[in-house]
């Protein structure tokens, strides 16, 4: 067995730990994103896996790491989000000392080094994807993903355990799958990096995100690789992407090799290594991908006839400290006041849902109703305030709403699928100053909200 670097721990907030590696001395910090499952205390002994590693460390300092839920580092509630990967990259990131880094995404991987750029700017010098996509499910838009129903074979297979890993060995590395020491490595490899079930709840929580609605969000210099015969993911998927990429740059690579550790690696590496090394430095960001949040109280200009000007002014100051509360609890951010309602950002759709839910419920407690609304989309960076076409969309939203209720648009929605939110559809709507038809839901009340939960 070939021994790795050593495994460092960064500890989450809420204090779990992330393994994670540092390999190498370049000047460029690079992420490395394994879309599959993990684990660092393995991944070395796979000679072309880690050849891989070897070279991409020969121009970069490399960073790896496991997920929360995967290989060494802990374990913990199943599911995770995109959201939460990001997340756990981040912290990893600061553990490591890296202000900005390149991100390489293989297969999901690709998805979230895409979804990181877009939201992190600041924190994304460059990304590369390999083999990878932005959905999973096929629609008439797309029709390379898989169907509804072999997802759910494939589901089935594997929380009842009887999907073997070595068998996505010939739609991923062909030559691979008739190595019975290869097939040996796959097996023990997925085996230790998650069990069955959590295998299926993250492949649940993943899956169904789709980020085509986002990818010219990404300002990052993009390099899109993919093998023209790629079993696995069809290489028109690469195109469809890098097509829609800001600054995506598509280069087709000979083979049918879905991993880029397998077949010729070392032309994955030399172009890697040519698009990151010589590519300008990006300019400072000025539009970044956020969830935007717009909250108002219901029938506020008749509550405040009736209470008077000194009551009033108490129960908007209860409503602030009760909002600013919740937005520092999901790590959302002040953007300013609207009189009886707040404009605020994140960078993540799941904890402005929670938020927006633990909102409702603490200024419920006080007697009072409120309508929300939200939208994930491109945002441009004023100072400490923020423009564009989202932020419309999300005010337009918050008009649609009922009061009492939390309506989102279906980007929104897709994002957060997995995640265990229930949606409403409420139609197709004309938002007031946005061109096209708009898809709106609200998110329906889920278990009451603890006060008192501290957010992960």
């Amino acid at each position: 067995m070939r021994l790795g670097p050593p495994v460092a721990f960064a500890r989450r907030r809420d204090g779990r730990k992330l393994a994670y590696q540092v390999v190498g001395e370049g000047d460029l910090d690079l992420v490395f994103l394994f879309g599959f499952p993990t684990n660092l205390g393995l991944v070395w002994d796979n000679p072309a896996f880690a050849g891989f590693l070897g070279r991409l460390s020969s121009f970069s300092r490399l960073i790896l790491l496991d997920r929360l839920g995967n290989g060494l580092s802990d374990r913990g509630p199943t599911g995770h989000t995109f959201e939460d990967w990001m997340d756990d990259v981040r912290c990893v990131l600061e553990a490591a000392g890296a202000a900005r880094a390149a991100f390489f995404g293989c297969d999901f991987g690709g998805r979230l080094a895409l979804l990181l750029a877009a939201s992190h700017p600041d924190q994304a010098s460059a990304v590369v994807t390999f083999g990878a996509h932005p959905t999973t499910l096929r629609d008439e838009d797309y029709p390379w993903g898989a169907t509804p129903e072999e997802r759910e074979q494939s589901l089935a297979e594997i929380e009842a355990g009887t999907l073997e890993p070595a068998g996505i060995l010939p739609a991923t590395a062909p030559r691979e799958a008739t190595d019975p020491a290869a097939r040996r490595w796959w097996e023990t490899f997925f085996q230790s990096a998650v069990s069955p079930a959590e295998a299926y709840d993250e492949i649940r929580s993943l899956d169904p995100v789709d980020i085509r609605r986002l990818l010219g969000s990404v300002r990052a210099p993009t390099l899109v690789l993919h093998r023209t015969g790629d079993r696995y993911a069809d290489v028109r998927v690469g195109r469809f992407m890098a097509e829609r990429l800001p600054n995506g740059r598509f280069v087709e690579l000979p083979g049918d090799d879905h991993f880029p550790f397998y077949g010729d690696q070392e032309a994955v590496v030399a172009v890697t290594q040519e698009f990151l090394t010589g590519a300008r430095p990006p300019a400072e960001p000025d539009r970044v991908l956020a969830t935007v949040l717009f909250t108002d109280i219901v029938d506020s200009t008749r509550l405040a006839a009736e209470l008077g000007d000194r009551r009033w002014r108490r129960v908007l100051e209860d409503h602030h400290e009760a909002v600013r509360r919740n937005l520092v609890r999901f790590r959302g951010r002040e953007v300013k006041t609207t009189g009886d309602g707040f404009l605020a950002a994140f960078d993540g759709p799941a904890r402005a849902i929670r938020a927006a839910e633990a909102i409702r419920a603490e200024l419920g407690e006080l007697g009072l109703r409120v309508r929300v609304g939200l939208h994930t989309g491109e945002c441009e960076l004023l100072g400490q305030d923020i423009g564009g076409i989202a932020v419309h969309i999300a005010a337009r939203v918050l008009s649609q709403a009922a009061p009492g209720e939390i309506w989102c648009s279906r980007t929104v929605k897709d994002l957060v699928a997995g995640a265990g939110f229930a949606f409403a559809d409420r139609g197709t709507r004309t938002l007031k100053g946005v061109p096209d038809r708009w898809q709106l839901y609200s998110v329906e009340p889920a278990a009451p909200v603890r006060l008192d939960r501290a957010e992960p």
